[in-house]
């Protein structure tokens, strides 16, 4: 059946509750808003980790892409895709929330 590819307007997470907004790249492709690819790279904010040592999550990115699922010669991400959110502190992976559910892809 599928999963999930993830659109712009997209919930996503850093471990700690900030929020993450991605600038997609594709510009052609869309399923409620555009849909982003491995080369998107995610801007964090208001994450709370921000004591003196760690310092707070400043990006994201997705490792994984989708393996049949290509946009603009790029592989898509899936909902369930690993990646990493990245600051002066230990990286941890993004949440994603809550995505459009129209297009699947593996």
């Amino acid at each position: 059946m599928g999963t999930p590819l993830i659109d712009m307007p997209a919930t996503i997470l850093c471990p700690h509750g900030g929020k993450i907004t991605f600038t997609p790249s594709n510009s052609r492709v869309r399923a409620g808003g555009f849909l982003l690819v491995i080369s998107d790279l995610g801007m964090v904010a208001g994450c709370p980790f921000a004591t003196t040592s760690p310092q707070p999550c400043l990006t994201a990115q997705f490792l994984q892409p989708a393996t049949r699922v290509r946009i603009m010669g790029q592989p898509a991400i899936l909902a369930t895709a690993s990646g990493l959110c990245q600051g002066a502190g230990p990286p941890g992976p993004p949440l994603v929330a809550q995505t459009q559910v129209r297009v699947r892809g593996l």
